[in-house]
């Protein structure tokens, strides 16, 4: 089975020969299998990349943050229509859970600027949503929350559970899955990771957007989520900022993806029901998203594209998904911050294979 994928090893060499990558683990599941699961480059100056090499993803953590909230919803502890002020009293937009997971609650923003160091302020963060306007009425239209998103999901977990989003994710599912992820790392989990790198000098500048646009509101306050002194920061790894500062290995991230698309179960260990993990991957919101600025199919934490596939991609260049018609599941984990075409030509040699 391995060898019919040479195509797909043989294309991540390239992208290291040739500079497009310096480092990064590539995972892939097909018809329920582990096939391909490979690192390369280097996790810091002179330390290679190991398969136990976890890395800041970005916003391919949304859905897994997701995930701990509908393992809630699955065990009837919330309904997905029920006001986020029903678990959360001092919460004033009249949004839904539903409404808080599809990215149309109308907060894609903080709204009270903040320093870098706030990211550490979990309390502080989720008070200022707690007590802001939504920018459009809940449910009628999209805008990725870019930041926001993880501490409205995760404070509804806390509210609900008891326990941090990152808490809850280490003992209810990666314990479970056996998954090397998670938010708010420790010590010996942080000395364990790759450190970001800019790719390309001008990325940061060039995914920054226009000054006061929403995107610019979304991604800089806090600010430092681009800045590599802070999100190679002690700070930063052991924060929760489950919107964008998952820190996964691939592998993990495909078998993630794996026991999603076998209906919730993986090794024998069911976690979700097969109708949950069915609600969960369909189509919630289909239209414009006035973040990205197109048009955007949202399902319960994750983005559908026109195949059928369901997961989410983060900026520079990480991104994990399933494609349930093809049969497989698919990680890339970077710390070389750059476009997405490294994802697209591994992508072409896998369908190749197929």
């Amino acid at each position: 089975m391995r060898a019919r994928f040479t195509a797909v090893h043989d294309c991540f060499a390239d992208l290291l020969a040739t500079g497009r990558e310096t480092g990064a683990g590539l995972a892939v599941w097909y018809d329920g299998e582990p096939v391909v699961d490979i690192v390369g480059g280097e996790r810091s100056p002179g330390r290679p990349w190991l398969p136990e090499t976890p890395v800041n993803v970005y916003s391919v953590g949304k859905p897994v943050a997701a995930l701990c909230l509908l393992m809630l919803v699955d065990r009837g502890r919330l309904d997905l229509d029920d006001p986020v002020a029903a678990h959360w009293p001092d919460f004033r937009t009249p949004a839904t859970v539903r409404q808080v997971l599809t990215h149309t609650a109308g907060l894609p923003a903080f709204p009270v600027p903040r320093p870098a160091a706030a990211i550490a302020d979990w309390g502080l963060l989720c008070a200022d949503l707690a007590a802001a306007e939504p920018e459009w009425p809940p449910g009628s239209v999209a805008g990725e929350h870019a930041w926001t998103y993880g501490h409205l999901v995760g404070e509804l977990v806390r509210r609900v559970d008891g326990r941090s989003v990152g808490r809850f994710l280490a003992e209810e599912i990666a314990g479970p899955w056996r998954l090397d992820l998670g938010f708010g790392l420790g010590e010996a989990d942080r000395r364990r990771c790759a450190e970001l790198r800019y790719g390309d000098p001008g990325w940061p500048d060039r995914v920054a957007g226009e000054p006061g646009s929403l995107w610019a509101r979304a991604l800089d306050n806090p600010p430092g989520g681009r800045d590599l002194a802070v999100v190679n920061s002690p700070l930063w790894r052991g924060a929760e900022v489950p919107a964008v500062n998952l820190h996964s290995t691939a592998g993990a991230l495909a078998r993630l993806y794996a026991g999603l698309l076998a209906g919730g179960v993986l090794d024998g260990v069911r976690l979700f029901s097969p109708e949950l993990v069915g609600e969960a991957t369909r189509v919630q919101y289909d239209g414009d998203d006035l973040l990205l600025g197109r048009r955007t199919r949202w399902t319960l934490g994750m983005q559908w594209e026109e195949d059928g596939s369901w997961g989410m991609g983060g900026i520079g260049g990480s991104s994990a998904w399933a494609d349930p018609a093809r049969g497989y599941t698919f990680a890339y984990a970077t710390s070389h911050l750059a476009d997405h075409d490294r994802v697209d030509a591994l992508v072409d040699a896998l369908h190749s294979c197929l």
